[in-house]
Parts: C-alpha cells; structure tokens; sequence
C-alpha cells in the first residue's frame, strides 16, 4: 500500500543543502537586466484566502490554516521557463548546471531506454520509480540517449534550485515567493481546488498533465502525456497563466517550513529562515489522487536545493517596473 503522506517528488541529494547559488558556480555572463518585462502577465496583487484545510489535503505539510493574505503587485511569466529559454542562458553564459557537476541526476523509470536502465546501479530505498542515470542533465534528461531537440517548447527539468536563481539573476527576473504562486495560480477565484474550479475535469476535458493509471507501474496518458507537456498545453487559467497545476513542479523563493501560515506575515509572507529544503508548487505529470494528490493551488512540497529531477523546473517573476 503507497503511503499518500510521500511525494512522488521525495528523491533528493545527500549532501551539505545549506549554501546558496554560485559556490560553485561558473562566472556568468552579464545580466539581461530587464528584457522580459514584455512577456510577464502584470498582476496587480491584493487580498485573497490562501492555503486549504479540505479533508483530502496534507495537514503535515502545512497547507493551512486558511489566511487571509496580501502581495504587491507583480509580474509573473505565463509559462515555465523552456528548454529554449534555458539553452540561451547557457549559450549566452557557459552556465554548469548541478546535475552536470554532479554527474548524475533522477530520471523516471518508465522513461528511461532499455540501454539506460541496464547502466543504472543506484535507486532511493523509498522512491525506487527514481533512477540515479549517469549523464542525464536538462538537454538529455532521460540520460545521454536521450535529448530536447524536439522539445524545446516544454519546460526545462533536471534544474537545482540554484540553477534556476542564477537563470533569474541572468535574466533580470526572480522566483516567486509561494504567496505570489498561490495568488497566480487561483486566477482570481476564491477557495478553489484547482486554477480553474473544483472539478478536475472541466466539461469532460483534461486541464492539466497529471498521472492517469496505477502508479507507478502504468500511464494510461489519457491527458495526452507521459512525461512533460508544452508550457502552452491545456486551457489557461483566469489570469492567463498555463499549467500551475501538474506537468512540473516549480521552485518557489521561500525556505520550506510546515508552520509557514503560522510563522509568515500577513502581508507578502516569504519564509527566509533556512531549513534546508526550498519550497515547491503545482505538483507535475507524476502527481496521482492515490499517492501525491498535491497538484492543488493550496499544496505544497519541497527539495534540497541541488536536487534535480525529472520532473522539476520553475516559473520566472518580477517586481513591476
């Protein structure tokens, strides 16, 4: 019996997580200052109810108490950052990503070729569906057979949480604090389960990339994907904003902390006390109501900050300019 209380998104690296973006780092070309500031979707910020206390939520992770909460306005991308974008942050800088340094990276099991899980010598006790593949990175993120030449338009995976700060501090832009996402995500609707209502098929039609089947052994892929989406797929949520929920999880600015609404501010709550872990929103295609029912607005999840894996990447925001 799969224990609902773990994350599909568990697999982390065992090493020292506290240091911050750049220790190691390459020097980085110089930054793009604010060239992005045409494609973010202008939020104008306010009041709303954040996090949930429904039945079928994890109270361990600290998803509530419901609060009411405030954020200045912000910009926010429409889309996770891409294979594309992230290859013209690497032309333009030489950047190094952790899972190169490290040599090694968590790859899916089901997505991995024959020829690569023969090579794999190592999977976590807990999460065994992660392999530890030799050679893969985000331009061959199923391991060095594999490659992103005809997926340039899906999100970029297998980025640390430093990778994606020195992405931001390149490209003029921030991560979002979890408040910000949780505001993004709800698209102007209040108490909602999903970015687009309470139902997780809206008229009968999938609205996110989220597992379909018996995990972790079938994919029935019934909303058209096994592994990662385009960032453009499905329908948008009220605030024009695509696939906050599944497809990839998405690093926040916040240090992870289950007394987050206990211990953050009412007004742009931002959890800076390190703990270890970062923060992480919208569950990914891995996501499944019988194990890590956790691609819900209010939810929320968390890795070691040079962790990389399949299924992680992350959206782009900045203050209004």
């Amino acid at each position: 019996m799969l224990k609902p209380t773990q994350s599909c998104c568990s697999a982390s690296r065992s090493q020292d997580v506290t240091h911050e973006a750049g220790n190691n780092a390459p020097e980085l070309a110089q930054p793009r200052g604010n060239a992005q500031s045409g494609d973010m979707v202008w939020l104008e910020g306010g009041e709303f109810y954040m996090g949930s206390d429904a039945p079928d939520g994890f109270p361990a992770d600290g998803e509530g108490p419901v609060r009411k909460v405030r954020v200045d306005p912000f910009g926010i991308a429409p889309y996770a950052v891409t294979n594309r974008q992230f290859a013209a942050f690497v032309d333009a800088t030489g950047y190094v990503t952790e899972a190169e340094r490290f040599g090694w990276s968590f790859v899916f099991h089901l997505l991995a070729s024959e020829e690569t899980r023969a090579r794999v010598a190592n999977v976590p006790q807990e999460v065994p569906w992660w392999l530890v593949v030799e050679g893969a990175y985000w331009a061959k993120p199923e391991g060095p057979d594999s490659s992103v030449e005809a997926r340039m338009d899906h999100p970029v995976v297998h980025v640390s949480w430093h990778d994606a700060a020195a992405y931001c501090a390149w490209s003029g832009t921030r991560l979002l604090t979890e408040a910000e996402w949780e505001y993004a995500a709800r698209g102007g609707l209040t108490g909602r389960t999903y970015p687009w209502g309470d139902e997780l098929k809206q008229g009968g039609q999938h609205r996110c990339n989220i597992w379909q089947g018996k995990f972790p052994v079938k994919n029935n892929a019934s909303d058209g994907y096994v592994g990662t989406a385009p960032v453009d797929a499905y329908e948008p949520n009220g605030y024009g904003l695509y696939n906050l929920s599944g497809n990839v999880w998405e690093w926040c600015a916040d240090w992870f902390s289950p007394g987050y609404h206990r211990q953050t501010a009412p007004a742009n709550p931002h959890y800076t006390d390190p703990t270890g872990k970062r923060a992480m929103r919208g569950g990914s295609y891995l996501c499944h109501r019988s194990y890590c029912n956790r691609y819900r607005v209010a939810a929320r999840s968390s890795n070691t900050p040079d962790s990389s894996t399949g299924n992680i990447g992350f959206r782009v925001a900045m203050d209004r300019v």
